[in-house]
């Protein structure tokens, strides 16, 4: 069975919905984190545990989306991208909301995926995830903008 990529429009009405605020997406270049830079990558499993997605977000949408989420002040969100990493109330957060993020794979007649971790924005990645993030072909990158906080990157890789 194959994979369902979601739409740019599933994604921002999800995240308009879950986070209760407008927020408005555009198509950029596919998103790299590199060794040094903070990035949060949820792994989503089909149902053998074998991986067949990522959501990747950087340091800011990882940020923004978690103090969105728990209606946490835009400073707070300013801090931990000052201080190059999540706090744990907001990868909790975050870790709410790209599991929630999980219904977009999963629509009739594709594979059914779950989120199987996070791994939030902070402590450097391990390189064969990192690697995995660099996938290139079936692949949605974006710039989001969540009103009240702020921009960051976020894109969705099948693996």
């Amino acid at each position: 069975m194959a994979i369902h990529l979601p739409l740019t429009k599933q994604v921002r009405d999800l995240l308009t919905d879950l986070l209760g605020r407008e927020v408005t997406l555009a198509p950029t270049t596919p998103y790299a984190p590199g060794p040094d830079t903070p990035a949060s990558v949820a792994v989503y499993v089909d149902d053998s545990l074998h991986i067949r997605a990522l959501i990747v977000g950087d340091l800011a949408f990882s940020a923004h989306a978690g103090a969105a989420l728990g209606l946490v002040p835009v400073g707070g969100a300013h801090a931990a991208i000052d201080d190059g990493k999540l706090t744990d109330t907001l990868a909790e957060n975050l870790y709410e909301v790209l599991n929630i993020a999980a219904s977009t794979f999963n629509v009739a007649g594709a594979e059914h995926l779950r989120l199987h971790a996070l791994h939030p924005a902070g402590p450097p990645l391990d390189p064969q995830l990192r690697i995995s993030t660099l996938t290139l072909g079936r692949r949605e990158d974006l710039k989001v903008s969540i009103a009240g906080y702020g921009d960051g990157l976020l894109s969705v890789v099948l693996v």
